[in-house]
């Protein structure tokens, strides 16, 4: 697609391509790691199991040898000796294989994790063309690889040359030694050479692990407008995505305009703000919002309110604080309680004296007591 369009892979992968592309089997990979570890816990764990092993191999082929001409024509004498064979290597083979096993399984797991796919091991005809392997031979690939196993044969070359150099005396004096001591010290020589030949492939490996993490990254990067699909597909049309708030709001303004009519006040900025409030006096709460709006929406909660005869009270100080601090379905907060009561107070002494008469209740909206903490300047 990025060809098609010619827009460059710039954006770095997102989750989900990260996702899909471990489903299919594509995830960083280094073949240096894995070598590097199983061959290195190879050579340290011969160093402490590779006496035992050599000491198995002659007693084993002390008892191959010993066999009599009657045994070797005995099936069951064969198969007896094949057994104890078994036995007295199994253990000390066992543990080398063992190392060894885990190694390998564990150089996976510290780049990339471990995967299975089937999508990986599912036949692909395109792995059968002759072009495609030319090209994957020949491309930037293929001469990444070619440059690394250069590298690693001058490096081993070079480091195995040195190492040989640096011992050549001692490889003289094994001629000269008892033959039994003269293996004992060959075996303890090659392994530490294998070990400093098999040290030196960890620069190799320091310099393969963050290339592969990084050109895992750079295969799977994606141009803006892939990003731009992969959202749509994943969290919708933004065009969808904004009718469907718009109609969230709608039905929420209705909502709270079919509950208008059953608030006990209205309190106003007088024109910007307006907030509706009820009490429940059967309840224990405190009065809870049931409407609140800024200009036009403040418009609509009058009209509505003066339709149902809910009474309207101008409470500039109070009704920013409100309306700032709670939501639609909330109660107060504790720190307007002392105020909501005086207005509440005054609306209900205003029905009364409407009904009975009486002195006319009177309240100095300006003068409400509200916390710091709460009040919003104009």
């Amino acid at each position: 697609m990025a060809e098609e369009s010619g827009q460059e892979k710039t954006e770095e992968p997102t989750a989900k391509r990260l996702e899909e592309a471990r489903e299919k089997g594509q995830v960083p990979r280094s073949r240096e790691l894995t070598t590097v570890l199983v061959m290195i816990l190879s050579a340290v764990t011969l160093f402490f199991v590779g006496e035992n092993i050599i000491a198995d191999l002659a007693e084993v082929m002390a008892l191959s040898f010993s066999l009599t001409r009657k045994q070797l024509f005995d099936t069951d004498a064969m198969v007896n000796t094949f057994i104890q064979s078994v036995e007295i290597m199994a253990f000390d083979i066992g543990i080398f294989l063992a190392v060894t096993l885990v190694a390998a399984l564990a150089a996976p797991a510290l780049i990339g994790g471990w995967n299975f796919s089937g999508q990986a091991m599912a036949p692909k005809g395109e792995r059968m063309s002759p072009l495609k392997g030319l090209k994957r031979i020949f491309g930037p690939q293929g001469l990444i690889e070619l440059a690394k196993a250069l590298a690693k044969f001058i490096l081993v070359g070079a480091i195995s040359t040195a190492i040989l150099w640096g011992i050549r005396d001692q490889l003289l004096t094994l001629g000269r030694q008892e033959v039994e001591v003269a293996m004992a010290d060959l075996g303890y020589l090659t392994l530490w050479v294998f070990l400093a030949i098999t040290a030196s492939l960890i620069l190799i490996a320091v310099v393969d692990v963050p290339f592969q993490i990084w050109n895992h990254s750079r295969q799977l990067r994606m141009t803006k407008q892939e990003v731009k699909d992969e959202m749509k597909d994943s969290e919708g049309n933004p065009e969808v995505k904004g009718r469907i708030r718009r109609m969230q709001v709608q039905l929420s303004q209705q909502r709270m305009m079919q509950d208008i009519p059953s608030a006990d006040v209205v309190i106003t900025n007088p024109t910007h703000y307006a907030v509706a409030l009820k009490y429940d006096q059967t309840q224990s709460g405190a009065p809870v919002v049931v409407a609140k709006g800024a200009d036009l929406i403040s418009q609509q909660i009058r009209m509505v309110a003066e339709h149902n005869e809910v009474p309207i009270l101008s409470a500039p100080p109070l009704t920013r604080a409100v309306y700032y601090s709670t939501e639609i379905g909330d109660e107060i907060p504790s720190g307007l309680y002392i105020a909501v009561a005086q207005v509440l107070a005054f609306v209900f002494q205003l029905r009364r004296y409407r009904k009975q008469g009486g002195n006319k209740p009177h309240l100095d909206t300006e003068d409400l007591p509200i916390p710091d903490d709460l009040r919003r300047d104009a």
